[in-house]
């Protein structure tokens, strides 16, 4: 299969994609998937599954797809608010004031909910409806991507 090493630089090199899937299927036919939940913890599953010959040859390439556990689903329910640019995220005007937003927080229309940092100018990123906010997916710092969701509201 694969040594710890390799595997060890496969989470390295995961945990700095956006990927939430990663399946590798080995020489032998083993299958090794990865898959990793997106919010402020890291949580991985990770199972290697032997497959005949034939059942690897039909396997179709991997598709990253989410990873939700079933209590999950209700917490990600929420429509996403997307950043609008490829930046630094961050939840606060400055590091030593409150977050904007935190889960829980009521907000309307139109409220700042957080700044992204891009080519030194600070953009804020408001509300696209009212409601309150069931999930910060993005940590404070963290550089994110274009369309990557920041916020879950209901």
């Amino acid at each position: 299969m694969y040594s710890v090493d390799e595997i060890k630089e496969l989470l390295k090199a995961f945990d700095s994609s956006k990927a939430t899937k990663l399946e590798l299927i080995s020489e032998s036919g083993e299958v090794l998937t990865i898959a990793q939940k997106c919010g402020k913890e890291k949580v991985y599953e990770a199972s290697a599954v032997p497959v005949t010959e034939q059942a690897a040859a039909e396997k179709l390439p991997a598709v990253p797809t989410p990873f939700i556990h079933e209590e999950e689903k209700q917490e990600n329910e929420g429509s996403p608010i997307a950043s609008p640019m490829v930046g630094v995220f961050y939840a606060a005007p400055s590091p030593d004031q409150e977050p904007y937003v935190t889960v829980g927080s009521k907000v309307n229309k139109g409220d700042v909910l957080c700044l992204v940092e891009a080519m030194k100018l600070m953009n804020e990123v408001t509300a696209e409806q009212s409601g309150e906010i069931c999930e910060v997916c993005a940590e404070n710092g963290q550089v994110v991507e274009y369309g990557q969701t920041l916020f879950r509201i209901k």
